[in-house]
């Protein structure tokens, strides 16, 4: 039980419906979802879909998504990849003749076919109950009439207002000038463009004006987008991967998404007594950065599109967890891996839903670095991500960027699993953190008995880019015994991520809870 003395939250406790997300308004709207008969996969799209106006540095319907979920009275988790590809004509070996040694993430190549609308749509249809119209409506209504802007949405859009370039200025500024908290933003745009997806469907968006809009705009800037790439873009149904930590299993998405690292960064953790370390001492800590290394490491080499990565079994392999955790020195750190060509970023919107008939959904979704690429359609201001910065130039790499390809992803819901249930649906933001929260997360609950709210609430460090990133929640003791240990420790300017999670306890009550880094919450009914 918390010190209810101190600053903090409880756990959200209800049994007929649960939402933890990050902003309060689409918390709410997945609970009016659920109220007036929509399942979990309902509500979730729902709020993630306004939550693109709530927070539109960090996602929008110009970006991608991943999804797990269950079905009613079954314990089988599902997975479809909302993420997209490279425009058929991308050329690595033009690119690498301008001169250029990575994809620059403010340019047209960054730009990837955005996946998102056509998981939407791919889900509501077969999953959902109450049809695209009904899920859309708080939306298209809160893009016209406006939202307020929240505290940390304002203090993201002032350090990423530098990415809007063009007409993205004209869309995702006011008068100018960037909104301060309480200002109201409007998207009457993007209201216009998902009226037409609730009338139409997902060929409304990427056939027709709307399409014809994004093209052009890319193409201006010279994207070799066509067409053809948006009209063929569709979602994929995948299978999820699990790894076993301790009493519990940990459910990811398989590549393009980063979900295979989170299993085996906790493969090496395995190979250490976590639980006899101080949980905010410096010995965890220093662990975790050198096994964050290890596994990142393996990520950059291995992670790429489906098609392309061919080593998910030798990452998976309890066996290569061992090899790595034995190059671990508990008193000195090791210099970090080579940086992928991903730009680091701290933007994504995470969603998990639960309904009374015990569906259970995990949806991340997002457009990467802060406003994407900065770029947004001339007419209807849609936001591109920038996801093709998250390919290499280098030639013959899996993750090369190319035609057709989806690049390496930093996003990745979770769910955990136990006894065989699934008990836990969460997700991490924080862009290339992601996979280091899972972990860590996993660790707080299993390793130190923390409960739900504590796990999220418990300072982060991350090893990142040859910093360790020590958030103010350790104490300057701690930072100076890592300092010692040979890490270059750095106070970050920004929160490390946010988190959301939703405990399916075995009476039937729901726990929710959410990360204080945000402005969201859990809500129940």
């Amino acid at each position: 039980m918390r010190d209810f003395q101190v600053p903090g939250r409880s756990e959200v406790l209800a049994t007929n419906g649960m939402c933890a997300t990050s902003h309060p308004l689409a918390a709410q709207t997945a609970i009016d979802i659920l109220k007036r008969g929509g399942n979990a996969m309902d509500a979730a799209i729902s709020a993630a879909v306004l939550l693109g106006i709530c927070e539109p540095q960090m996602t929008g319907i110009g970006g991608d998504c991943f999804v797990l979920y269950t079905r009613p009275g079954s314990q089988q988790v599902h997975a479809l990849n909302g993420s997209g590809r490279a425009p058929r004509a991308a050329d690595p070996v033009a690119l690498r003749a301008t001169g250029v040694d990575k994809v620059d993430p403010g340019s047209a190549e960054a730009v990837t076919i955005p996946g998102a609308i056509d998981a939407f749509c791919h889900l509501s249809e077969t999953e959902g109950q109450i049809g695209l119209d009904t899920i859309l409506q708080p939306a298209i209504h809160y893009g016209e009439t406006g939202i307020p802007v929240a505290a940390r949405v304002a203090f993201d859009w002032q350090r990423d207002a530098a990415h809007l370039q063009g007409s993205a200025r004209d869309h995702y500024l006011l008068a100018g000038d960037v909104p301060q908290p309480g200002q109201i933003f409007r998207a009457p745009q993007q209201s216009e463009v998902l009226r037409r997806i609730a009338r139409s469907g997902r060929d409304a968006f990427y056939s027709g004006e709307v399409a014809e809009d994004m093209v052009a705009t890319l193409r201006s800037l010279g994207g070799t987008h066509d067409m053809a790439d948006f009209a063929d873009t569709g979602c994929t149904e995948t299978t999820p991967i699990d790894g076993e930590y301790k009493s519990v299993e940990l459910v990811e998405h398989p590549p393009n998404g980063q979900g295979a690292t989170a299993i085996l960064l906790l493969n090496i953790l395995s190979q250490f007594d976590l639980p006899a370390m101080d949980p905010l001492g410096s010995q965890r800590a220093h662990i975790e950065a050198e096994a964050t290394k290890l596994a990142y490491d393996a990520r950059n080499r291995f992670l790429a599109d489906p098609n392309h990565s061919h080593r998910l079994d030798h990452m998976l392999d309890p066996n290569t967890a061992r090899a790595l955790a034995a190059l671990i020195d508990p008193q000195r750190a090791m210099p970090d891996p080579a940086p992928l060509s991903e730009e680091v970023h701290k933007d994504t919107i995470y969603i998990t839903v639960v309904d009374r008939d015990g569906m259970a959904v995990s949806l991340i979704y997002s457009i990467f670095r802060g406003f994407g690429s900065g770029i947004a359609s001339e007419k209807f201001g849609i936001l591109f991500q920038n996801r093709g910065s998250g390919f290499t130039l280098e030639p013959g790499h899996p993750n090369e960027f190319g035609g057709g390809k989806r690049p390496m992803h930093t996003i990745i819901p979770g769910m955990l699993r136990q006894n065989g249930r699934i008990t836990l649906p969460f997700g991490v933001m924080g862009g290339a953190y992601q996979s280091t929260g899972h972990a860590r997360f996993v660790s707080n609950l299993v390793d130190y008995g923390m409960g739900l709210q504590a796990a999220l609430d418990a300072p982060r460090c991350f090893s990142d880019s040859g910093k360790l990133l020590v958030e103010r929640g350790y104490s300057d003791a701690v930072r100076q015994e890592l300092a010692e240990l040979g890490h270059s420790v750095t106070l970050p300017d920004v929160a490390i991520g946010g988190a959301q999670a939703i405990r399916i306890r075995d009476d039937g009550v729901l726990e929710g809870a959410s990360d204080p880094r945000k402005d969201g919450c859990a809500l129940g009914y």
